[in-house]
């Protein structure tokens, strides 16, 4: 103990431990509440079996365990690839982008929201993409390219059932809408199995990515906002509003519910 205590370097161990734990702290702030967390707990214990056994002098459970780690990396690996994506573009945010960026101006929030209640009220399925730090270029590289102010009578125009783009996302960058019919990937795990493909596609892009999505349903004309992997649904013009300025605006990102929710099933729609 003592040894340990004259071993110790000041400040370089004090900021090698601040930075160890700010890390380990980061990493169980993203994967809280996602599969992730109870795979780490999984893999804890395999490792207090593997101690254990090699104190007590197991050697085929130590043998077992041993030979079987590589492989159960490995799979852990290909089973959570979207996890470690998530994570890994967690840690390569700039966290004086959003300081340095030019924002969303409450106009284009105004825009959007008066183009999603028209969408809504006449059951339009739309699905719009909110880029924030993380630029979405692969996903605008497979739609078509635009660049325009957006407004409520341009994103009528796109998602207008007569449109050849209607059925894709579109991309919004800095107030302008840079891409329009880009596909998005699909969750596979969605709290409600009702729910339509334009939200799961909602909640599968912002579960790797720190965009907001905003969606309108095709059959129940309802509007969702998809943020953090999460939803938001059934949403009226006021709490919109509010959601959108707080999201855009370098607030706290991480959704607060229930706001203004008159059911949890925001589902259908293509």
């Amino acid at each position: 103990m003592w040894q340990s205590l004259q071993n110790f370097r000041f400040p370089q161990d004090v900021v090698d431990i601040l930075l160890v734990s700010y890390i380990c702290y980061r990493v169980l702030l993203i994967i809280k509440g996602t599969r992730a967390l109870r795979m780490m707990i999984g893999i804890g214990l395999l490792l207090g079996v593997l101690v254990t056994a090699n104190q007590l002098g197991l050697h085929t459970l130590d043998w077992l365990v041993t030979s079987f780690w590589s492989q159960i990396m490995l799979a852990l690996i290909i089973l959570f690839a979207p996890e470690i994506r998530r994570t890994l573009a967690q840690f390569g945010r700039n966290p004086f982008a959003r300081l340095l960026s030019s924002g969303e101006t409450p106009l284009m929030v105004d825009e959007l929201v008066r183009a999603a209640v028209a969408l809504a009220g006449h059951s339009t399925g739309a699905i719009l993409v909110l880029e924030r730090e993380t630029r979405l270029l692969d996903l605008v590289e497979v739609g078509t390219r635009m660049d325009a102010l957006i407004s409520k009578d341009l994103l009528l125009t796109i998602f207008n059932s007569a449109s050849p783009i209607h059925d894709g996302a579109a991309i919004l960058h800095d107030g302008r809408v840079v891409a329009a019919g880009c596909f998005l990937p699909i969750a596979l795990r969605v709290p409600d199995p009702s729910l339509g493909t334009r939200h799961r596609a909602a909640i599968g892009l912002t579960e790797e990515t720190d965009a907001v999505v905003l969606v309108i349903s095709e059959e129940r004309g309802h509007i969702s906002l998809a943020v953090g992997g999460h939803l938001i649904p059934d949403l009226d013009a006021t709490a919109l509003h509010m959601e959108l300025t707080r999201l855009l605006g370098g607030a706290d990102t991480s959704p607060r519910w229930p706001i203004r929710l008159r059911g949890w099933n925001a589902g259908g729609g293509k």
